[in-house]
């Protein structure tokens, strides 16, 4: 039995992705908290909290999803409306890690934003952050607090299993770069794994040559964490068609949806596409293509189990 705290717990849901937090504090067992945001007419947000929080531990939901900006700069804000509060713990759950793509300098004079992101977090007195399938597994170390990196490869695992999309299956990576994640669903699974070899994944003009491993006459699983265009998605779905596979089915954690997603994904060399609600999906950016998958109760389960200073390794 893991120890209890006398602190309640409360969770606020932020701009970016409200169903999401209902389920989570559904899951949970946590009560929503009233919070009043507002955005004036030049931009700026103006936060109020409208119950008492002193003394509680305050869990913050919001992804870093568009508009990116203004979904970090209200993230802040309620970070220091809550610190002022005296609150006794202020968690911050990230669904969507945004500016996680630059996480290493790959050219001179670059950035390494995920880097500045944490830096932001860290130095607003945050205790603990919560993220969901981070770009790169080392933006764990941005920071000197705790995080608790989630994985939602045994839900889309389980969900594949269910509907039997496993069944004469191989499991895909995108690119060189995508062969670990990829590897963990092909473990649960018990699936073979191939690679797309795409050498110039930055390059939207490139189209792969090759595949490495057998897709011919085999439903092939396109792992990746993130589908904002769907070109990657799309270029590898025409390299396992042109090699023999039978469906390819996209499974990818965050739907950062830009306009032209839905254009890819009515091309006909794809056949399905699963992602989570990591990110809130508009309904106009719906399609008979797309499945979504909730993470609410894999992030629910993962508060109840820290709020009770209880091990997460059960998740895993």
């Amino acid at each position: 039995m893991g120890k209890t705290t006398a602190h309640q717990p409360i969770i606020f849901a932020l701009s970016s992705n409200e169903p999401l937090t209902e389920k989570i504090a559904a899951v949970s067992g946590m009560s929503v908290g009233k919070a009043t945001i507002n955005h004036f007419s030049d931009g700026e947000i103006k936060i109020s909290i409208d119950e008492s929080i002193r003394g509680d531990d305050v869990y913050l939901v919001q992804s870093l999803s568009d508009p990116v900006n203004d979904n970090f700069m209200e993230l802040m804000i309620m970070i220091d409306a809550v610190r002022r509060t005296s609150a006794h713990r202020i968690n911050v759950v990230i669904p969507y890690y945004g500016y996680s793509r630059s996480d290493r300098k790959a050219k001179s004079r670059e950035p390494i934003t995920a880097k500045l992101v944490a830096s932001f977090l860290q130095s607003s007195a945050v205790d603990r952050v919560i993220a969901l399938d981070l770009h790169a597994a080392q933006i764990q170390g941005f920071f000197d607090i705790p995080v608790d990196h989630l994985q939602p490869a045994r839900l889309f695992a389980d969900y594949l299993r269910a509907q039997h999309l496993d069944e004469n299956a191989v499991v895909v990576a995108p690119d060189h770069n995508g062969v670990a994640r990829a590897r963990s669903i092909a473990k649960l699974l018990q699936l073979p794994l191939a690679i797309v070899d795409n050498r110039d994944p930055e390059d939207s003009g490139h189209i792969p040559e090759s595949v490495i491993g057998d897709v011919a006459g085999k439903n092939t699983l396109i792992i990746d964490d993130i589908i904002v265009t769907g070109h990657k998605l799309l270029v590898s779905a025409e390299a396992l068609k042109k090699a023999g596979a039978q469906q390819t089915i996209g499974v990818v954690t965050h739907p950062v949806f830009s306009k032209n997603v839905l254009e890819n994904l009515k091309n006909p060399a794809i056949d399905q596409l699963l992602v989570t609600d990591s990110v809130q999906v508009p309904a106009d950016q719906h399609s008979d293509k797309l499945t979504i998958i909730s993470v609410g109760k894999l992030l629910g389960s993962a508060l109840k189990l820290i709020q009770n200073n209880e091990s997460t390794h059960l998740l895993f």
